[in-house]
């Protein structure tokens, strides 16, 4: 039987069991879903159509993590909360193709976009992906899913859009800036999935859990107890 990756750690809300995973998404357990939050497709052609230098191989390193996840998950859907593409630009021929093979691999899997504010100026996914996409907040009974962090009565948001990040400061005062989940009263932050899309640093409030991954390990920053009840 699939186990979820190793360093990963498994929380509880609205009574659904989540677990994070170090490559910065969340398996939801009950639904064999992965949330992948801001992927980002194609960051680095726009950049590189717009004659500014950046390396290649982003979107193959990319799709080879999601790989990875879904064997050891055994995820049978995939929910991206937003941007999906970064932009226009990076539509470059050789990353959807890498995207079309990637999908034809995973022929069963399900796929859902919940639309982030980068796939309005994008589009879609083409079509041959069979990604279906909807407007956020979505509903999936505990949860809403969404690209930005909203505030959603009776359900507990999972979001994306900040790209949440947290310092780490040590005795000799050497720090580290890591990505992170952030889980809140009632809405969850989870990490940029893309590797080019920057991080943006978040204030903690009384009674947030947050854990930073070190991309082999989730480790927990704030909050008492990693595996307590959220109710959402």
């Amino acid at each position: 039987m699939p186990v979820a990756l190793p360093g990963s750690i498994a929380i509880t809300v609205g009574g659904d069991e989540l677990r994070l995973l170090p490559d910065r998404a969340v398996h939801w357990v009950r639904t064999s879903t992965l949330l992948i939050a801001d992927p980002h497709f194609g960051k680095a052609a726009t950049f590189r159509a717009a004659g500014i230098y950046v390396p290649s191989g982003t979107t193959g390193a990319a799709l080879d993590r999601l790989d990875a996840m879904l064997e050891s998950t055994g995820a049978q859907r995939i929910v991206f909360l937003g941007d999906f593409l970064h932009a226009r630009e990076g539509r470059h021929p050789s990353t959807l193709a890498a995207i079309d093979a990637w999908r034809s691999r995973h022929g069963s899997v399900d796929m859902l976009l919940v639309r982030g504010n980068h796939d309005r100026r994008a589009g879609d996914p083409p079509a041959s992906l069979r990604i279906a996409c909807v407007d956020g907040p979505h509903a999936e009974p505990p949860f809403a899913l969404a690209h930005h962090p909203v505030q959603v009565d009776g359900a507990y948001v999972l979001a994306g859009h900040v790209h949440p990040a947290a310092r780490l400061h040590g005795a000799a005062r050497e720090h580290a800036r890591l990505p992170c989940f952030q889980f809140g009263a009632d809405c969850a932050l989870l990490p940029a999935f893309g590797e080019f899309t920057g991080l943006a640093d978040v204030e903690v409030s009384a009674g947030d859990r947050v854990w930073v991954t070190t991309g082999t390990e989730v480790i927990a920053l704030a909050g008492d107890d990693p595996s307590r009840s959220t109710s959402g």
